[in-house]
């Protein structure tokens, strides 16, 4: 099974990008998917998760900004990012199929980053 991210680019501070992950398997064989960013210099940290029953979780700096919407039948999880700070900027990375639990995620799947870079 392969991931697929796309969407990321450049924008402007308050702007907007919607990052979308497909997988090449059935989505709806993962327990949860997840997104994670790491920017220059940085560890990756985890974005937002949600489970295949569509319970959600974010980090506390993008609440209210991110969301992270329920895998679809298009084998799809998307993340929309609203009003995007400079510090946003990072390598998304979206993952899949965790093996840990809802508060130590250890996802098995990986796919390549897509760059987010958010201007002053």
């Amino acid at each position: 099974v392969q991931l697929q991210a796309s969407g990321g680019g450049l924008v402007q501070a308050g702007g907007s990008l919607r990052l979308s992950c497909t997988t090449s398997g059935r989505i709806s064989s993962f327990n949860a998917m997840g997104w994670y960013r790491q920017a220059p210099g940085k560890p990756r940290e985890l974005v937002a998760a949600v489970t295949s029953a569509g319970f959600d979780k974010y980090r506390d700096s993008v609440k209210g900004r991110f969301t992270i919407a329920r895998p679809n039948a298009d084998n799809t999880v998307s993340l929309q990012m609203n009003s995007l700070k400079p510090e946003d900027t990072a390598v998304y990375y979206c993952a899949a199929d965790n093996m840990g639990t809802w508060s130590d995620f250890r996802f098995a799947l990986w796919g390549q980053g897509t760059l987010v870079t958010v201007s002053s």
